[in-house]
């Protein structure tokens, strides 16, 4: 196929794995979403990025891959995964429920939809629970049919936002209730949503919730699209978003230095998200007030438009594992 054919047919899947300790590990789960058992390269198919975060222990592992190639690149990622972590020895400063805690598949190209990412999420969660058995998953978003819930509320019903969750009073949609070794995964499609993570520099969690609560999208106010959490981290506090892409044309809110919102399509329909200098700038403010100061923002993987830009450059080449290619660019 075409390079511009398969460009308009990509697929990003964020896939987030409870390990970061063991870097070997975890690009081992990354390659095998790129070689197939025998080590042949898997055609259409990349890992733009690794994204691992030691005090969390969680990684966020960027696939890219055509819409026909996508499904088998995910599965044997997460297979893999299956294999080499084991949630009863996890231990780590984020929320997780699964050794494969989230895979969210989002439409790059134009002749994508939402529709053929929830077939191909929900083909992933039925591969997953035959070939590794004792798995076990819930679906959100476009995967969630007819209700189409956000992973927000999903997690919230299956008890992801506590400490310690009744494993025995959830009920996955696909699988037998949630085993110590594996846990629970979320699959699901949905437009693309960007992570952008915001430190504080106190310990004050308090504060940190505080903040999040503004700037949540439920709170009168917030920034429109952005799910939040307040997590203590590495000495300090992050507020760690999720910043879910919207329908229609972007509100009047502008970045920091008066960047508009970005903007994209999938089949037609206009979507954007806030731009990570808002973020910032609101999380500045709001800390600033009480005499704190911000350390840093951290994008987990790429924007929309990055991540089919890099994944449009990576097929073209024929490379596979792009993280190193850009571990290059940036040492």
């Amino acid at each position: 196929m075409a390079h511009s054919a398969i460009s308009q047919r990509l697929v990003a899947c964020l896939l987030n794995v409870s390990e970061a300790r063991r870097k070997e590990l975890v690009e081992t789960v990354a390659r095998a979403a790129v070689f197939d058992s025998n080590g042949g390269r898997r055609e259409g198919t990349t890992v733009l990025n690794i994204f691992n975060d030691q005090d969390y222990n969680r990684s966020v592992i960027t696939i890219v891959a055509s819409i026909d190639c996508i499904k088998e690149a995910v599965l044997s990622a997460c297979e893999q995964a299956c294999r080499l972590i084991d949630m009863s020895a996890y231990a780590g400063g984020h929320p997780t429920m699964g050794a494969v805690d989230l895979v969210p598949l989002y439409p790059l190209g134009e002749e994508v939809g939402l529709g053929d990412c929830a077939k191909e999420a929900r083909a992933v969660a039925a591969g997953l629970t035959e070939r590794v058995s004792g798995t076990s998953a819930f679906f959100f978003g476009w995967a969630d049919s007819p209700q189409h819930r956000g992973l927000a509320q999903r997690r919230k019903e299956m008890g992801w936002f506590r400490k310690n969750p009744d494993t025995g009073a959830i009920r996955p949609d696909v699988g037998p209730l949630p085993q110590k070794r594996y846990g629970l995964t979320g699959i699901g499609a949905s437009p693309y949503v960007m992570n952008c993570n915001v430190t504080i520099d106190t310990q004050d969690l308090a504060l940190g919730r505080s903040i999040a609560m503004s700037i949540r999208e439920s709170t009168p106010g917030g920034i429109p699209g952005v799910q939040v959490l307040a997590l203590p981290h590495e000495g300090a506090v992050e507020i760690a978003c999720n910043v879910e892409s919207m329908k229609g044309n972007p509100p009047s809110q502008v970045g920091e230095r008066g960047e508009p919102w970005p903007t994209f399509s999938i089949g037609g329909q206009l979507y954007c998200h806030a731009p990570a200098s808002l973020i910032t700038a609101r999380v500045a403010e709001l800390a600033g007030r009480q005499g704190v100061a911000t350390k840093g923002t951290a994008l987990v993987g790429f924007t929309p438009h990055e991540c089919r830009g890099l994944a449009e450059r990576a097929l073209s080449l024929g490379i596979a594992e792009f993280w190193k290619e850009l571990r290059r660019l940036h040492m």
